[in-house]
């Protein structure tokens, strides 16, 4: 496989600051209330920490100085009160933020997975689904500990810092003027190197995205892999990406190590200065030893929430970065939307379609025009075959009918309405496609037919089934229709896959049936079973059909020549191959080589 580049969207300028963290915020706002009580615990529980202090000022002040025995009992008893509190506190604390956490994420997995689902199929021309699976798996996983516990974590320490700098000030006004003094040294460092942690940590994230996007490719096409003995160049490409995410992984543990270290050798530091400091006061007779316990407990309480919080930056950075790229995807806006008042279209739909001068050229490649001046008019019930060179625009118009682009110029209407008048779900409820390579689901053969169908009973299923010629196979499976047919269907054969996307189709009961060369890779059994069911599909409704075998188009009402996006001739097999255009070129080699088979397959062999 070629290697794969990094997408546009991982390529975003990285802000700096929480700012995305924060945005998510908003997906708290259900929950306001349980918020608030969790927010009330977690205020409660830091204040019963700085309640701490006061209790060990009565404690050394009041009890072990005057020597007095109930006073150190009263003091015991304030301790075990606080305790309580806190407990409790935290209990409520730990269990509201745990909750909310799981909660906010559940409902932003949801949000961002909406989002993806809704996007117009242009967009992923250049998105890797292998990043968009990681944004929806390893980014909200790690949002789920910051909004669970980092981000109760950080406002615990905040609290705590804040409190504990209220109480020094109320303890001793000049001892707390020398730790403010000292504040800026500590807190500089953090911020740059916090600024370091979350840069290295968007790009950790998505090296960890460029793994999972191999493996989601490597996995998807393995057999390709293994039928071009391409395992080797795998594994070393695949090794390499390791080592790029271990690369950026380690840089980021290293700038997150250095943070921590820095923060606890400063702010340490800082508490041996004003214990010192401290000790001069006490020996000068300003400051009593009860004073200077609780101050010090005061200046070990800030010291640590601020070396706690360096840590806790580290992991709001990751959290930032994470949320940075699902708001990413949050952002994005289809380009194919409803419009503001849809049309209706008629009841019951014939599947009568028209196309004007209509051109077209895929986003990805603007300059190269897919279609270009494309004048058709098919009548409802009508079957019509498309047939022209690869490339020539034939699988675009499908794309283009069912609405997952819309036309730079001219218009495709359907019953008489343009397409971009109607809802798009409306549009593709009335027309089922058969594609060359169908998708089969992680799922049994019930569900796979019922596609899109919820509501349809069993029996329905059975019709659909028996009219695909699809009954045979699946009756014989293990548990019969219920069998899991694998992962992409990899249970089945190709003609198998293709009977039961024709049952999807049937069951659909469309106006308008597109085939996309159904029978192309089937061997002639398969295709003669495939054949006999299409025709019981393409029964009373519109059909459009690519064939690359031209003998399969013979039955069709009439033939649409199509050669680098213009139609260039129009008619029957016999009026065409009377023109001697290309369509008799490519009906002469399609039938020279069927004709070489057929000799080959006749010949003995030695």
């Amino acid at each position: 496989m070629p290697p794969r580049h990094a997408s546009p969207v991982s390529r975003r300028p990285i802000s700096r600051n929480l700012l995305p963290l924060l945005q998510l915020l908003g997906f708290i706002r259900p929950y306001l209330g349980r918020a608030l009580v969790a927010a009330l615990a977690l205020v409660v529980a830091a204040g019963s920490v700085l309640a701490f202090g006061q209790v060990i000022r009565t404690l050394v002040d009041s009890g072990l100085a005057s020597g007095r025995g109930a006073a150190l009992d009263h003091a015991l008893l304030v301790f075990l009160a606080v305790v309580i509190v806190m407990a409790l506190a935290v209990f409520g604390r730990s269990y509201l933020l745990t909750w909310l956490g799981e909660r906010v994420v559940a409902d932003l997995r949801r949000a961002v997975f909406e989002r993806v689902l809704s996007l117009d199929v242009g967009y992923f021309e250049t998105v890797r689904t292998g990043e968009i699976i990681s944004r929806l798996t390893a980014d909200t996983a790690l949002l789920q500990v910051v909004f669970g516990s980092t981000l109760a974590m950080a406002a615990r320490a905040l609290l705590l810092i804040a409190g504990g700098i209220v109480m020094l000030a109320v303890t001793s006004p000049k001892l707390t003027a020398l730790v403010l003094l000292g504040t800026p040294a500590i807190l500089v460092p953090v911020w740059l190197i916090g600024y370091r942690v979350r840069r290295l940590s968007r790009s950790s994230q998505d090296r960890l995205a460029d793994v999972g996007a191999y493996v989601d490719e490597a996995l998807h096409a393995i057999r390709t892999v293994q039928a071009f003995c391409h395992e080797p160049t795998d594994r070393q490409r695949y090794a390499g990406r390791v080592e790029e995410a271990f690369a950026a992984a380690r840089s980021r543990a290293l700038a997150s190590a250095s943070l921590s270290g820095t923060v606890m050798l400063l702010t340490f530091a800082a508490i041996g200065l004003v214990l010192w400091l401290g000790g001069r006061e006490v020996l000068a007779g300003r400051l009593s030893g009860g004073e200077l316990s609780a101050f010090l407990f005061y200046s070990m309480l800030v010291a640590s929430s601020i070396g706690g919080l360096s840590e806790v930056v580290a992991e709001l950075m990751r959290g930032a970065g994470a949320s940075e790229r699902l708001l990413e995807l949050l952002a994005q806006r289809p380009q194919i939307t409803p419009p503001r008042d849809p049309r209706p279209l008629p009841e019951p739909a014939s599947g009568r379609i028209e196309i004007r001068d209509l051109t077209f050229a895929y986003p990805a490649q603007p300059e190269i025009a897919a279609i270009e001046g494309l004048d058709v008019a098919i009548a409802a019930g009508e079957r019509v075959a498309l047939v022209g060179p690869s490339g020539a625009g034939k699988s675009t118009l499908f794309q283009l009918l069912l609405r997952f682009y819309d036309p730079q110029r001219g218009a495709l209407f359907f019953d008489g309405l343009d397409l971009r008048t109607v809802h798009p779900s409306d549009l593709r409820r009335r027309i089922a496609i058969v594609p060359q390579d169908p998708v089969i689901f992680a799922a049994d053969a019930w569900e796979n037919i019922r596609y899109g169908l919820d509501d349809v009973d069993d029996e329905a299923v059975r019709r659909a089934a028996d009219a695909a010629q699809a009954s045979e196979f699946l009756d014989r499976l293990p548990q019969g229709f219920a069998t899991f047919l694998g992962e992409r269907g990899v249970r089945l054969s190709g003609g198998q896959r293709q009977r039961i996307a024709i049952a999807r189709a049937i069951l659909r009961d469309p106006a308008l049936l597109l085939l996309d060369e159904a029978t192309s890779a089937l061997d002639a059994e398969n295709e003669r079973l495939v054949q006999r069911a299409l025709e019981t599909l393409m029964e009373g409704r519109t059909s459009l059909v690519i064939a690359h075998r031209l003998a399969t188009v013979r039955k069709v009402d009439r033939i649409l020549v199509i050669d680098r996006g213009r139609l260039i001739a129009s008619g029957t097999h016999a009026q065409l191959m009377a023109e001697e255009g290309l369509y008799a070129r490519l009906a002469r080699l399609q039938f020279q080589v069927d004709r070489d088979e057929s000799l080959a397959d006749a010949t003995p062999a030695g």
